[in-house]
């Protein structure tokens, strides 16, 4: 009777809980049984395991009676980054490996038949838990995954590429050599940044001054924008440039940006320190832009965690999927609960949305005449709620440009001079306040926007008459703010909180 520890770690959420694979090997009838919470994926690695280590050369006890637990056992686990946990765990159970010589490291990788070891998602953010959590364990992973996780500054990441590889380092003393030499065994180290490709830039956009400023504004403070207009007015090319402008990403804004598209299994080093951009078509469900799932995965709110979230067709959205994004929008973190398990994501990203202003997109237009009732077109914008307006910063119409303006007009000005302000302008705020603007609440964001009194009566008085809400209220003050910064200046006055209110324009049917 032998008993073997193997450490390796769950995904729920970011936490990525400790998960300790036991091994117990026991005289009686053959079998092979795993406990302890495990999806079929995970119990299908009795099969892969089996398969790669005999394939691999080495000895599978299958005389013996296996009981493999992994605990704790009432933690959900699935995927099959077990593999390689289990795997070792029966040859050091069977004396086959020192088992001491396990402790202080964790492992995750899925085998192949042949032994290879395939690469897992959640890499890069099972290494930032490690981090966070203060681990001095080593991370044993399969290459390509430990290329990913080592991204995280300081991780002790090792990276192999077969079953033997692993084997080689943790052989009984005397035995070295027996399993073959280790030929994929290495301690990875992070890859250089490589230089972003260009994007589209906002130079392509000609005219549409009013939209190009609340572009700006949007991206200096990190405000939410609505941009709204008759088909072919620019919003979705507007949007499309929106990344272009805004400011480069810190090492611990790429750090919780990749580990939530590793948990998706999206990431790529190549989109390494590039903020991410995602735009899910009008179908979407509530569960796909908020997460969801059993266990939980991050929905698209979270994949933009410091980036952008483009909605095209806004209110073409379903109700409760846009529903949703209200408690997002203001908190900056989805927390998903289930009756067995609870998984919390960040979201603070930046929400464009960009819609039609009536059904057949004509409403106001000087070139083309409507043919919605007001009815239609009541309908059609009473889809997006209140509340929901009330969370989006930035209200600005897109109007049609006649031809003679659009092919005649000279080249906008490029995103690298309008970047430029917009990163001047964050600092001053980050400086002043630790964040950006957006993210300012209660007597924070009395003390940041030093109002003059004329400013503040005049504040007070389009809100009284515009019968805003406290949130509405507040919301224009931190773009007057933004405002103020982008003009490089300490005080909010009378001409920003001016600017400001022109972009909390209502939907009306016209």
């Amino acid at each position: 009777m032998s008993l073997a520890l193997v450490q390796s770690r769950a995904l729920l959420g970011l936490a990525a809980p400790a998960v300790t694979v036991e091994v117990h090997l026991a005289n009686g009838l053959p079998a092979f049984t795993l406990v302890g919470l495990a999806d079929v994926e995970v119990k299908e690695a009795r099969e892969r395991v089996r398969a790669a280590i005999l394939n691999s050369g080495l000895e599978f006890p299958s005389n013996k009676r296996i009981t493999v637990n992994l605990a704790p056992a009432d933690l959900p686990k699935d995927s099959g980054r077990f593999d390689l946990p289990i795997a070792l765990g029966l040859l050091a159970a069977s004396g086959q490996l020192d088992g001491a010589r396990l402790a202080g490291w964790e492992f995750a990788g899925e085998l192949s038949l042949s032994g290879q070891l395939r690469s897992v998602r959640g890499a890069l953010a099972t290494a930032l838990a490690l981090r966070s959590q203060g681990e001095a364990a080593r991370l044993v992973l399969p290459l390509d995954s430990a290329r990913e996780a080592a991204l995280v500054p300081d991780a002790p990441i090792y990276g192999a590429e077969h079953l033997l590889d692993v084997v080689a380092q943790f052989l009984p003393p005397g035995a070295e050599g027996q399993a073959g030499e280790p030929g994929g065994w290495q301690r990875v180290l992070p890859a250089p940044v490589a230089d972003a490709e260009p994007g589209p830039d906002l130079a392509d956009v000609k005219g549409q001054a009013a939209a190009r400023r609340a572009l700006e504004i949007a991206a200096a403070g990190g405000h939410g924008l609505l941009l709204a207009g008759p088909p072919g007015s620019g919003k979705s090319m507007l949007a499309q440039r929106f990344a272009s402008i805004l400011p480069p990403m810190t090492v611990q804004e790429a750090l919780e940006s990749a580990a939530v598209a590793s948990l998706a299994g999206r990431f790529t080093p190549a989109r390494w320190m590039r903020r991410p951009t995602g735009s899910p078509h009008h179908s979407a469900s509530a569960v796909a832009l908020v997460g969801g799932g059993s266990p939980p995965r991050p929905g698209e709110i979270s994949l933009a965690h410091h980036g952008v979230l483009f909605l095209d067709e806004f209110p073409e959205f379903a109700r409760s999927a846009l529903e949703a994004l209200r408690e997002p929008l203001e908190s900056g973190h989805i927390t998903i609960a289930r009756a067995a398990q609870r998984a919390e994501f960040p979201a603070r990203f930046q929400l464009v949305a960009a819609m039609n202003p009536c059904p057949c997109g004509f409403a106001g237009s000087r070139q083309r005449a409507c043919r919605c009732t007001p009815e239609q077109i009541a309908r059609y914008q009473g889809k997006l709620s209140g509340p929901l307006l009330d969370r989006i910063d930035l209200h600005v119409e897109v109007p049609h440009l006649p031809a003679e303006e659009l092919l005649g007009a000279p080249p906008g000005e490029p995103s690298a001079a309008v970047r430029a302000r917009v990163v001047a302008a964050r600092e001053r705020a980050l400086a002043r306040q630790g964040g950006p603007n957006q993210t300012l609440s209660g007597q924070a964001l009395q003390d940041a926007a030093g109002l003059d009194e004329a400013a503040s009566r005049f504040l007070q008085t389009a809100a009284t008459r515009l019968a805003w809400s406290a949130r509405a209220t507040h919301r224009a003050l931190k773009v007057a703010r933004t405002i103020a910064d982008l003009g490089g200046s300490e005080h909010v006055g009378l001409a920003h909180v001016g600017e400001a209110i022109q972009y909390r324009r209502v939907l009306t049917a016209k």
